[in-house]
């Protein structure tokens, strides 16, 4: 399971005529590949919530997206982050996880992340999205749960 991490001072994800938005905080993309459980999903929410990528008075980054003010999350499925480009020009979605195989695990994600209790708002699994954020740094993670560091 792998996620890009964007800090962002706001962003939004529309999709079939809805449109979800958070204020200051983080834009998480997430994508899943074969052999991803229940505890690649525990690991990467644990890292997410206690990432600690928000500045503190001192211009440190010392805070994570629960100690901010107003903080939340955007959750947005992305099973492109398996893309290989290994061969060719036009990208290889074999490594990515089958579609109700993914649903599953991203409803299993909204879950744990509704238990830690900051709020988050999501777009569509397998919708046609349109995300927009303005980036705060730029501030990009990239955590990948089989690659624990």
């Amino acid at each position: 399971m792998r996620v890009v991490i964007q800090r962002c001072k706001e962003a939004s994800v529309s999709f079939d005529n809805t449109t979800n938005s958070i204020d200051k905080g983080l834009v998480v993309l997430l994508g899943m590949t074969n052999g991803d459980t229940i505890e690649d999903v525990k690991y990467l929410v644990k890292k997410i919530v206690n990432l600690r990528i928000f500045e503190d008075s001192n211009g440190k980054m010392n805070y994570n997206v629960s100690e901010i003010s107003g903080g939340g999350i955007l959750l947005v499925s992305q099973f492109t982050l398996y893309a290989s480009c290994k061969d060719g020009n036009r990208p290889s979605f074999t490594n990515a996880l089958n579609y109700d195989d993914s649903n599953k695990l991203y409803e299993l994600f909204k879950e744990e992340l509704s238990k830690t209790g900051i709020s988050y708002v999501t777009g569509e699994f397998g919708a046609d999205m349109k995300v927009s954020l303005i980036n705060d740094g730029p501030v990009t993670i990239i955590i990948d749960s089989k690659e624990r560091e």
